[in-house]
């Protein structure tokens, strides 16, 4: 397939709310390098184990790239970016700022988060290259190339943070689609047998407006996520609606750690029935989709609130 079929079906697989997160790292850390360290980052890295490990992570991201596994590949570099978040999120720079003698340890916190930054932008350069370019211009880094992440950042200037491109618009979706439609004709002749999620799970019969009209689903943050003691597939999330908590037990434990989840947006089944369970009692339902690869929390766009309802 040509390249620009791959890069419009990439986007497409791409959870474009999760894009925000990696540029959200850089204007958590950036402030306090340009106060602390001058615009410079630390001479050291205070976390080389965790920079290493994203480090090494770019050879199986590369592999799936090669494969053609784009929504693996851009799966395993959103861990990267939760991952990185939680860093910064345990390490609270903004709190330590504020205490005395504490200004060398809050500008190697941030380093580091700039340096998981710049392995993140190495990752998602091949799908938002705009947003790569106006990163590494911020990093002041003469290329993002694959190979360029094997160099740590130390001592490094940086210029001022501004906002990144954080969304991929619609009419640049639809003309990348439409610029690949002959090329995705072509390569759906050559397969074989009809495949897919729709081939091995049909849509469900017709349902009339009122019917769908009785679902009321709603925006929630996950406020807290837990273990859930005895359950090897459970995680029991208390689910903030604007004024208004549930709990709810999520079959979704082999996908993600409560502490990638805490803070994160998504949607739930608001009036569904209260379900008792041995663990408790589940007062709704959160989406998700799945296959053999893994299961995929929704995330609602940046912007939505809790207790909105879904329309």
């Amino acid at each position: 397939m040509p390249f620009r079929s791959l890069l419009a079906a990439t986007v497409l697989m791409l959870p474009l709310t999760a894009v925000a997160e990696s540029p959200n790292i850089a204007s958590r850390c950036a402030g306090f390098v340009k106060k602390l360290g001058g615009g410079a980052l630390s001479a050291h890295c205070a976390e080389p184990e965790l920079v290493a490990r994203f480090i090494a992570a770019g050879d199986g991201i590369a592999d799936d790239f090669e494969a053609r596994e784009f929504g693996r590949a851009i799966r395993k570099v959103m861990d990267l970016a939760d991952e990185a978040n939680t860093y910064i999120a345990e390490k609270e720079p903004w709190v330590l700022a504020k205490q005395e003698d504490r200004e060398q340890e809050v500008l190697d916190i941030c380093s580091v988060g700039l340096n998981l930054f710049r392995q993140l932008m190495v990752y998602l350069a091949p799908v938002v290259p705009a947003m790569a370019e106006e990163a590494r211009q911020f990093l002041q880094l003469d290329t993002l190339d694959w190979h360029s992440r094997h160099d740590v950042l130390l001592g490094h200037e940086i210029a001022k943070f501004k906002p990144l491109m954080t969304r991929v618009e619609r009419d640049r979706i639809d003309a990348m689609i439409e610029a690949s439609k002959e090329d995705l004709v072509e390569e759906q002749k050559l397969k074989n047998a009809p495949k897919g999620p729709l081939t091995d799970d049909p849509i469900a019969p017709e349902i009339t407006f009122d019917d769908f009209a009785k679902v009321d689903l709603r925006i929630a943050r996950i406020a807290k996520a837990e273990y859930v003691e005895g359950a090897d597939k459970l995680l029991q999330l208390t689910l903030d609606l604007g004024g208004e908590s549930r709990t709810v037990f999520a079959g979704i434990r082999a996908a993600y750690a409560p502490e990638a989840l805490e803070g994160r947006l998504t949607v739930m089944v608001a009036n569904l029935a209260p379900r008792k369970m041995r663990f408790g009692i589940s007062e709704g339902m959160v989406l998700a989709a799945g296959n053999d690869d893994g299961i995929y929390l929704l995330s609602p766009d940046s912007g939505a609130e809790p207790g909105q309802r879904v329309k």
